[in-house]
């Protein structure tokens, strides 16, 4: 007998739908499985005969032929473990055919007939309520994941014997519907990290601030102990809080890289990707033999903090050039095609030789040559793809013994704030949010100049022998300045400013 059952298919943070199509038939026994599957899902089979065996339910010595449909989309992962169950059941007749009418099934089977947590549920959840779908019965430990998502019901289910008596019998008391936990009711995020506790260096908080407004990459430099890390763990803390869409976005990231946290609740802070320099380019950009998302996509909406910058090998830090301009990442293989989202504000940090000391020759003892070979680690593709750029000194000890020590974070927000909620006015409708979006074409309408700021940003640019890319770049950082500011002309102080905190490149030429 014939039976089909909806589920659905990953594609990066995409989900496809697919029907779970079984024949039973009489025959020589046997349970084949086809569709472009990989092993995990293969090895299915076998986790299913034995659910069934140590749960008391008989599968007939018959021929058994499952196909995921459509067979062109490549599936993996533990997911379709339920689906096929319940495929199988169905065409033995264990429950009234249509009573799968309008559910969507995920899970993977224990041995024992347990129904465990799998990853991307919420992905597919979402995309389910478009397709039509009413409700989904998915593992109890996903079910807060998926009841994220208003308009579809969500069961969760603990073991196959639930699914099965519930399917028989349509009491609601068996599988009932998860009611899951209001975005507003979820916990508050822990104190922040406070600006306050950095001891000088106000140019850096002031470049930091610059880039969270704006989502600007900013690369400070300095010897060991100037507070780059500091500043760089400090800078989610002035971010604007996550928006509904937004959380929705990076919940479904985590989801797909089965990170949520527990509870599966929806995220809403800002996270802070600092990823060791040892990492490999499909642990940065996603990707590996079972696709998952990288710590660029981790990172979406959120800080990418690149500690010790040259220490990175040079084709992890390439692979950063596609995602910085296209906001997202595309992973081409041989089994697989897909696309993760990448927006990510990157900061980097380092130190300006390899000892850290450089400039200072009473304590640095790097050759030239050690230095040249140190920073021509960071290709010059990456460093035009950095908006800002400043330099840390050692910090003094008056400015450590200083009260108060300078900007805190809660000011620092305010005034984020205030300079994005000026980006959202100007471009309202558009498909811009901030101002490191703008393109050539707008930042001609956006960043009008006045004729002395034109002669003045054309004499910095014969000058310092800037890209078309460094150009634009300076522009979008002066826009945001100008935000910043209040202002709605971009004046030579606004140039002069973001010219400032341009890459030196001589400096990387020694």
């Amino acid at each position: 007998m014939f039976s089909s059952v909806q589920t659905a298919a990953l594609s990066g943070v995409q989900a496809l739908p697919v029907r779970v199509e079984v024949d039973i038939s009489t025959g020589l026994p046997g349970f084949i499985m086809v569709g472009s599957l990989c092993q995990e899902v293969r090895e299915s089979k076998d986790r299913i005969q034995a659910a069934l065996k140590n749960s008391a339910l008989d599968l007939p010595a018959s021929h058994i032929t499952v196909n995921l449909s459509p067979a062109d989309i490549h599936k993996d992962g533990t997911a379709y473990d339920l689906p096929i169950l319940i495929g199988v059941l169905q065409s033995l007749q264990a429950f009234p055919a249509e009573r799968t009418e309008g559910i969507l099934f995920l899970g993977e089977l224990g041995l024992n007939g347990e129904i465990r947590a799998v990853r991307g549920v919420l992905p597919i959840v979402r995309k389910a309520r478009e397709w039509g779908i009413t409700q989904c019965i998915v593992p109890s430990d996903n079910a807060g994941e998926g009841a994220i998502v208003p308009g579809i019901r969500i069961r969760g289910a603990s073991h196959i014997l639930q699914v099965l008596e519930f399917l028989k019998t349509q009491e609601e008391d068996i599988l009932p519907v998860y009611a899951g936990v209001e975005a507003s009711q979820t916990p508050a995020p822990p104190d922040e990290p406070d600006f306050a506790e950095v001891c000088g260096q106000e140019h850096a908080k002031r470049a930091a601030m610059i880039a969270a407004a704006g989502f600007h990459s900013l690369l400070m430099t300095g010897p060991p102990g100037a507070g780059k890390s500091m500043i760089a763990k400090r800078i989610p803390g002035i971010l604007p809080p996550l928006s509904l869409e937004e959380s929705l976005e990076v919940t479904s990231i985590y989801s797909v890289a089965g990170m949520l946290p527990p509870g599966n609740a929806l995220i809403r802070r800002r996270a802070f990707q600092a990823p060791h320099h040892s990492l490999s380019v499909p642990a940065l950009i996603g990707g590996g033999g079972s696709p998952r998302p990288g710590a660029i996509s981790l990172a979406h909406r959120s800080v990418l903090f690149l500690d010790e910058l040259p220490e990175f090998q040079k084709t992890t830090l390439d692979s950063l050039r596609q995602p910085l301009e296209d906001r997202e990442v595309h992973i081409s293989r041989v089994r697989y095609v897909v696309t993760y989202p990448a927006d990510f504000l990157l900061v980097c940090a380092m130190n300006p030789c390899p000892c850290g000391y450089y400039p200072d020759r009473n304590w640095c003892r790097c050759t030239e040559t050690q230095i040249r070979k140190y920073l021509g680690r960071i290709s010059g593709p990456i460093l035009d793809r950095i908006d800002l750029c400043v330099e840390l000194k050692a910090v003094e000890l008056k400015s450590i013994r200083s009260d108060p020590r300078g900007l805190s974070s809660a000011a620092m927000r305010d005034m984020v704030l205030r300079a994005r909620e000026i980006q959202s006015r100007r471009y309202a409708g558009s498909r811009i949010r901030f101002n490191s979006d703008l393109s050539g074409r707008e930042i001609e309408e956006y960043c009008r100049l006045g004729t002395a700021e034109q002669e003045y940003i054309s004499s910095i640019y014969d000058k310092l022998g800037l890209s078309a890319r460094s150009y634009h770049r300076v522009l979008r950082v002066a826009r945001t300045i100008a935000d910043l500011e209040g202002s709605d002309d971009l004046t030579r102080k606004h140039l002069l400013e973001a010219v400032y905190y341009r890459p030196g490149l001589e400096y990387w030429k020694g």
